[in-house]
């Protein structure tokens, strides 16, 4: 049966990739341009930071849970960052992104002890967390932003680099994407986080240590998300309190078109990534094209909703196909 599942995942994949081949055709079409080294390095750069976020999202959802303060962690991260450089030069990139992602692990491990030791739902909790680091981000920058000009030049070449025509921001996400999806796949305390997500009551019996593992969920998504945000200021430079603002909607929307289930349980953070860009790649097709941008919008909410209607219609017959199997062992034996 895992090997069942295994497959539902991999053909969720497959079509998703799918799509956004025919969409890449089809938009090429209306315009040869569409395809374009450059552009295809801007469609990859426009996703990779709600790629990044999607992969610490995915490991929450996974549970069963949400985290959607992962915008305003990312606007913390950033302008916290952003501040660190523009008053200490000299400071490393390394160092940059690392104090960022320690802005974020701070954040995700307060949601994590409040979801997991108080037993507050998920999306109560970083409901409100969203407007708490939102408004202390508010807080710290004092209606201040920090321009690109007062960043060290190495931050920003950092942020516009690459390797082998490959941007940085990119090399970073596809690394995390591999990692995660490695941990997940390979490691016991990542496939308990499936067990978690499938059955949380039956994960207890089995002596899974639930509140450790989504405590430790929400700590893995927080801290990326203040890479995310860290990556954020060496990308765009200049920085204000509202970076970030909206951005756990579209990342939410990323994993489910992605093929997570909202309810936990499947998905994988390969699928994530791929519904960023998916995601992505529709609004900028749909831009060339003239199309409003309301439409864009309705689109990518109509992507959703069929996302969902198809996870759960998948969801309803892997549960029948395990039913059957299981009968059909029970009666062998």
């Amino acid at each position: 049966m895992t090997g069942l599942v295994a497959r539902v995942g991999r053909v969720r994949e497959l079509g998703i990739a799918l799509v956004l081949l025919l969409v890449v055709a089809a938009t090429a079409l209306a315009n040869p341009r569409f395809v374009e080294a450059q552009n295809v390095r801007d469609l990859l750069l426009n996703a990779s930071i709600i790629a990044l976020l999607a992969v610490g999202q995915t490991v929450v959802v996974i549970t069963w849970n949400v985290d959607l303060s992962v915008g305003s962690v990312l606007g913390l991260s950033a302008f916290l960052t952003a501040e660190l450089a523009a008053a200490n030069h000299g400071v490393p990139v390394v160092v940059a992104l690392l104090a960022g992602a320690l802005v974020g692990l701070g954040c995700g491990v307060l949601n994590g002890a409040i979801v997991s030791l108080g037993k507050v739902p998920s999306l109560v909790v970083t409901l409100g967390t969203l407007y708490v680091f939102r408004g202390l981000d508010y807080l710290v920058a004092q209606g201040n932003q920090v321009n690109a000009g007062d960043l060290p030049p190495e931050l920003l070449g950092f942020g516009g680099g690459r390797v082998l025509g490959v941007p940085n921001l990119v090399l970073i996400t596809l690394l995390a994407v591999l990692v995660a999806a490695y941990y997940l796949r390979s490691y016991r305390s990542g496939r308990e986080l499936y067990a978690i997500g499938s059955n949380p009551g039956a994960a207890v019996l089995a002596g899974i240590p639930v509140g450790r593992r989504i405590f430790g969920a929400f700590a893995v998504s927080g801290a990326v998300a203040g890479l995310a945000g860290a990556l954020w200021t060496t990308r765009y430079g200049t920085v204000d309190a509202a970076a970030g603002t909206g951005l756990e909607l579209q990342v939410v929307a990323a994993v489910v078109v992605g093929g997570v289930a909202i309810f936990g349980g499947s998905g994988t953070v390969v699928g994530a990534a791929l519904g960023a860009l998916l995601l992505s790649t529709i609004s900028s097709s749909l831009a060339v094209m003239g199309v409003p941008a309301f439409w864009q919008q309705a689109i990518t909410g109509a992507l959703l909703l069929a996302a969902i209607t198809v996870d759960r219609i998948v969801s309803l017959r892997l549960a029948a196909a395990l039913r059957r199997g299981t009968a059909r062992g029970g009666h062998d034996g």
